[in-house]
Parts: structure tokens; sequence; C-alpha cells
């Protein structure tokens, strides 16, 4: 990377974070785009004034996505209020949920001052650059249902996209991590049993409580999506956009 291909300091975008689904997932973006800012910048990497301008926002009733299609009507109003309140204070702004990606339909379609950069703008950047036609999908019941409540709809028509055979046991998974953490030993054990199901050897773990889950030695090529979210939100605040 050229030294002219980075925004001087003064010019860097400010990185906008909605969480509350949970607030561990919004924590767990943070970081990664900590992380990914220093990775992009290696040596130019200074210290604290060469860190990412991020604002958060963390509302609990975005934690009833987890059933999103009987929590619609409380959800999109609470999603759009906190949306429009970054906006005025960010340049990009990514939601630390898989699922409230369903709406970034919603969101593109009224003018804002803030661009999302949503999970299914990375995604599919990730699969067309490694040159991938299929992809297993793993996430909460609403995105890997793949209709359209799901936040990868569109995905199916250019990959072929398995879903896991247990969604239900999937879904559970995820609220337990929720609730016991993601090193709890049952839940790390239920969910590399279920990763042993998978025939496809990339796997997306497309919910921000997946990565949270210790997976050494699966065999699999295990794809963090958060962290994908991550680089795309620092790419845009701090690359010089063409």
């Amino acid at each position: 990377m050229k030294a002219e291909d980075i925004l001087p300091r003064s010019e860097r975008r400010r990185i906008g974070l909605i969480a509350g689904s949970g607030p561990e997932a919004g924590v767990d973006l943070w970081q990664k785009v900590i992380e990914e800012t220093k990775a992009l910048l290696g040596e130019r990497y200074t210290g604290d004034l060469d860190g990412p301008r991020v604002r958060i926002i963390s509302s609990p009733v975005l934690g009833l996505s987890m059933e999103l299609e009987a929590n619609d009507l409380a959800v999109w109003p609470e999603l759009e209020r906190v949306f429009d309140d970054l906006a005025a204070q960010s340049d990009v702004i990514g939601i630390a949920c898989n699922t409230l990606n369903y709406y970034e339909r919603q969101i593109k379609a009224t003018p804002r001052a803030a661009q999302l950069v949503s999970v299914g703008d990375v995604v599919e950047d990730y699969l067309k650059r490694r040159g991938l036609s299929s992809v297993a999908l793993l996430g909460a019941a609403p995105v890997t249902k793949m209709d359209r409540w799901s936040a990868y709809h569109r995905l199916a028509e250019a990959f072929e996209v398995e879903t896991p055979k247990d969604p239900g046991l999937l879904h559970q998974i995820i609220y337990d991590v929720k609730r016991l953490g993601g090193t709890d030993p049952t839940v790390v054990a239920q969910f590399q049993e279920l990763i042993g199901t998978l025939e496809s050897e990339t796997v997306l773990l497309a919910c921000t409580e997946l990565p949270l889950i210790p997976c050494d030695g699966t065999g699999k090529d295990l794809v963090d999506v958060t962290r994908l979210l991550a680089r795309g939100l620092v790419d845009r605040a701090v690359l010089v956009q063409n």
C-alpha cells in the first residue's frame, strides 16, 4: 500500500457502530475495528492519535431481532432512530448484528449523511476475491432460513449456500452464548459438533456471538463476518476512496 492511499489523520472518516443485539457483540466489533486499523496502517500506526474515531450506540430493544419476523414493528423503528442518531455524528456505520442487516434495503432507500456498510457487502466481496462458489452459512434462525427475512437472502443468487441441518440447535447455541458466554464447555462442544456436520470447507460465522466460541481443530475455514465488517469499515474510514 502506498502512502498516498492513506488519508491524513484529520481527514479520516468517523465510524459509527450500532450494538445491543447483543452488547458484547458491539464490544467485539469495536475491538476488531481497532485491530484492523492497526493492521491496515502497519508501521504508520504510531499510537493513540492513529486510533479510529468511533461512536457507538447500544440499544437493548434491538435484542428483539433474534425473533425478527415477530418483532419487526418494534425493531425497525428503534433501528432507524439509532441509525439516524449515529448518522449525524458518523461517516460510515456498521451494525453489530447480522440479523439486523436485513434492514439494509430500508436504510439505503433513504439518503443519509452516513453510509451503511452491510454484512452482505463485505461477505460478497470476500467470496468473490477468494473465487469461491459455495459456502456454509451459520447464524440465527432469521439468517439461516434464507427467506426474505434473511440479511443474506441475495447471497443465494450468486453462490451455493449450505445451511445447518438443525437450525433450531444453532439458534439455541446463540442464545446460550448470550447467557453463558462463548467459552462455556457445553456451548463449545455443541458448536464444534455442529460444524462437523457441514460439508462445505468454508464456513461463514454470520452471527456476532459465534466468533466468541473457541473453535480450534475443526478442519474448516471459519470466516468471522464481524472481522470482515470491521475491515470494511476501516477501509472506508482510512483509505482514499476512488
